[in-house]
């Protein structure tokens, strides 16, 4: 059993910036499959970001450019580094674990997610 929670979401003007972060539980962070999704109000869930247990990540063409995804598993968290903001990535984003070593992007293959964090983009 994994547990995740999420935390520096929040308010910010278009263009601005803001870190994400996602605490796990467990002694075998190492070996999940970590991932970001968001869901605006009345859309689908989707995805934003991954990263494999080799560190190799993955991102959403809406975010290339714009979004990091990195991991430390010294400290079992996973992060996502959110630039250049836009009023369109308002939503909930939630932080996701999935076992096994293949990395995907439909949120139906992540075992476990947290509670998620809000974050508002205002223009």
């Amino acid at each position: 059993q994994v547990q995740l929670v999420e935390s520096g979401g929040g308010l910010v003007q278009a263009g601005g910036s803001l870190r994400l972060s996602c605490a796990a539980s467990g002694r075998t962070f190492s070996s999940y499959v970590m991932g970001w999704f968001r869901q605006a109000p009345g859309k689908e869930r989707e995805f934003v970001a991954a990263i494999g247990r080799s560190y190799s990540t993955y991102l959403a063409d809406s975010v290339k450019g714009r979004f990091t995804i990195s991991r430390d598993n010294a400290k079992n968290t996973v992060f996502l580094q959110m630039n250049s903001l836009k009023p369109g990535d308002t939503a909930v984003y939630y932080c996701a674990a999935r076992g096994g070593p293949v990395v995907t992007t439909t949120p139906g293959d992540y075992d476990y997610w947290g509670q998620g964090t809000q974050v508002t983009v205002s223009s």
